[in-house]
């Protein structure tokens, strides 16, 4: 049980190469983009860093891009460029014990929930914005759904989990090759073990990172892409956050694993994602 919880707070970080950094700076060349280096300071002290992207014509709007775990800014830069075609300025941060920023303890939402408005509110004061945007996979999705408070004008969120509890028993049933029924029954003492640890050194409840929790009388536009062919977050997660929401809107992406409808299906996921970030001004807060 220990030894699960250190390894869940304490993921894998990959940091950014000196080719991944020339890669990003040949890119924001050839699309006549500035691209700076930038920094967040949380209420708890960790210094965060990002990319922030901005096209020579801004269209006036703002997407913060949040990646998922053990990856670092560099996974969302596929987005990011069709984000930037369209004029959008982009944030794409690494999340706090990830990539370049500070922090030795992931909490999937616990804290990065607080990190996540710590950038809109960067992005407010540094572009003033007509709408700030989120657009995040993975853990990154549930970060973003879990900070869904924040005034965003919209959000879209692949692949996300519906609450940890939940992830952690598809997780030991990934191990075996079954379903999350082992992690429900055989392993559940293992896993009220490690939530009890974290509790106990950290101070840390997981059980309260719920996104499905969060969402319930949010207004904020929300858009759930999930893959049916999911093996890592399978698409029951989406349809339990949908059901503590009738407002949020799921596109099932027909043979489709893990944030993968990029690559599936890539004119309709460029379709959909821009039309959310372009709903009526009259549906965006700061319309």
């Amino acid at each position: 049980s220990i030894f699960i919880a250190e390894a869940a707070l304490h993921p894998q970080r990959r940091r950014l190469s000196a080719e991944e950094i020339t890669y990003v700076h040949d890119l924001a060349d050839r699309m006549q983009v500035d691209l700076a280096d930038v920094s967040s300071t949380t209420t708890d002290g960790v210094t965060l860093r990002a990319w922030k992207l901005r096209p020579a014509h801004p269209n006036g709007d703002s997407v913060i891009l949040l990646h998922g775990l053990s990856d670092n800014r560099l996974g969302m830069i596929g987005y990011a460029e069709l984000l930037l075609a369209h004029h959008y300025v982009v944030l794409m941060p690494d999340a706090r014990a990830h990539g370049e920023s500070g922090g030795a303890i992931a909490t999937y939402g616990l804290l990065e929930r607080t990190d996540v408005r710590r950038w809109y509110e960067f992005l407010v004061a540094d572009s003033h914005p007509r709408c700030v945007f989120g657009f995040a996979e993975s853990m990154g999705a549930a970060q973003l759904l879990q900070a869904a408070r924040t005034p965003f004008c919209a959000i879209a969120a692949e692949s996300p989990f519906s609450n940890f509890r939940e992830i952690a028993y598809d997780r030991f049933g990934q191990f075996f090759h079954v379903g999350p029924w082992l992690g429900r029954t055989i392993f559940r003492p293992v896993i009220e073990s490690s939530l009890a640890y974290v509790r106990w050194k950290y101070s840390f409840d997981l059980e309260s990172v719920s996104p499905e929790e969060v969402v319930i009388g949010v207004n904020t536009p929300i858009l759930l892409i999930h893959g049916t062919d999911d093996r890592n977050i399978p698409v029951r997660h989406s349809y339990r956050i949908l059901a503590h929401n009738p407002h949020i809107v799921l596109w099932e992406v027909p043979q489709t694993d893990h944030c993968g409808a990029i690559s599936t299906h890539p004119q309709e996921f460029a379709a959909k994602l821009l039309q959310w970030l372009q709903l009526p001004a009259s549906n965006h807060p700061h319309g």
